[in-house]
């Protein structure tokens, strides 16, 4: 792109501000800054003003339990081995976070969980999934996608530890890409004067990102038919697990989701179910009373399965929605930026819009979504905090509780 496409392009979406600087720039610093308005999709702060607001009917979702789980696992786990045999079967671990909680300056995913020895949470992942691939006696393709901020840091951890025992040809890295931020008007804020203010565009994101990445290629040359995606706070995560796909499969689903039964109705996990007929899920926010309280024909809570961001996707649903607009959530931030003169501000409150997509709006535009429910105990180990509630603290005690040395 030019400086005079950049320029038109600025104009039409009514934010030439950030060509402010440009004349102050060094040479580089002016191409850093046309490349980077070239890759800014503008139109995410005119679709966000646009969308509709509101949700639709909500209704209750039939999960597969674990007592019916149990009672075809074996057929289950045949029909999902042989897929991963076949190399129909590739994870996507979303890892762009920080360790700022847990007082780290690092990439989440190096923490280290360990006691008498280093364990990190990057670590604890390859190790789940090297059980199937000894399971399986095949190698699964791994996608991990880091963000601007920790992209290098994450490359060369993986390099040091030596790729924790997983064949690197196997490990594949893509950036997320990012979406502006603007003030309350809509004006996107520069960072630096050469530099926009960005931030990753939310989990909904990680498919657009690793088509954007080139990745796609991977994925067909290779065969992947099934795209397991989960986050990297939780180190019980069992991610390409047969019983799962097997499960997907059989069901004829075109996706699938991990959930648990919620611990007590106003537990803060979001709850799976349908929405004008369509699988869909609904943020602990957004729970009614009426929904907390609903129950079945079975006078048990009608709404009771908490999604713990594990799903399985068919790559063709995927590739079917991926030129539709995800809906756009706009998230107030404190986001740092630099004044009409120049000078670099650093907001102690809220002073405008980040825009994101999230992973339960792609579950919304699929088909059919088959709810798998898995153990708490065994499954679900999140860690958002260091200490008291879904921390590292507890996470610990429920890798021992699984037999896990730390």
């Amino acid at each position: 792109m030019t400086y005079a496409e950049a320029e038109a392009k600025c104009k039409e979406a009514g934010q030439l501000h950030l060509l402010k600087f440009y004349e102050e720039l060094s040479e580089e610093g002016k191409r850093a800054l046309v490349d980077e308005i070239a890759a800014t999709d503008f139109s995410v702060i005119k679709r966000a003003d646009a969308q509709e607001k509101g949700r639709g009917k909500i209704t209750p979702i039939k999960a597969l339990t674990l007592d019916e789980i149990w009672e075809k696992e074996d057929s289950y786990r045949k029909t999902g081995l042989a897929a991963i045999k076949r190399g129909e079967v590739g994870a996507v671990l979303l890892a762009g976070g920080m360790g700022t909680r847990l007082g780290s300056d690092n990439p989440k995913g190096m923490y280290n969980i360990g006691l008498t020895k280093e364990v990190y949470i990057f670590q604890r992942l390859i190790e789940n999934l090297m059980d199937v691939v000894e399971e399986a006696d095949a190698y699964v393709h791994l996608f991990i996608m880091t963000s601007d901020k920790n992209h290098e840091k994450t490359m060369a951890f993986f390099e040091e530890k030596d790729y924790f025992g997983y064949k690197k040809e196997y490990i594949h890295f893509f950036k997320q890409d990012m979406a502006p931020a603007t003030d309350y008007d809509g004006k996107i804020y520069l960072e630096q004067k050469g530099k926009l203010a960005t931030s990753p565009n939310g989990n909904g994101g990680w498919f657009g990102s690793l088509y954007n990445s080139g990745l796609d290629m991977c994925i067909h040359e290779e065969g992947i038919k099934w795209l397991n995606v989960f986050a990297v706070d939780n180190v019980l995560q069992r991610m390409a697990d047969p019983v799962f796909v097997g499960a997907t499969i059989e069901g004829g689903y075109v996706s699938g989701s991990k959930v648990i039964r919620k611990a007590a109705p106003d537990e803060k996990v979001g709850v799976i179910c349908l929405e004008d007929g369509r699988p869909s899920i609904v943020e602990y926010y957004e729970l009614t009373e009426e929904l907390m309280n609903a129950k079945d024909e079975k006078g048990e809570p009608a709404y009771n399965f908490g999604v713990i961001l594990n799903y399985l996707f068919r790559v063709d649903a995927l590739e079917q929605i991926l030129t539709s607009p995800l809906t756009l959530h706009v998230v107030e931030k404190k986001i740092p930026c630099i004044d009409e003169a120049g000078n670099e501000i650093k907001p102690t409150e809220p002073n405008g819009h980040k825009y994101e997509t999230l992973i339960l709006d792609m579950v919304h535009m699929m088909e059919n979504n088959l709810p798998f429910e898995v153990a708490r105990e065994k499954e679900f180990a999140p860690i958002k905090n260091k200490t008291g509630i879904d921390s590292v603290e507890s996470a610990r005690e429920l890798c021992k509780k699984n037999g896990i040395e730390l």
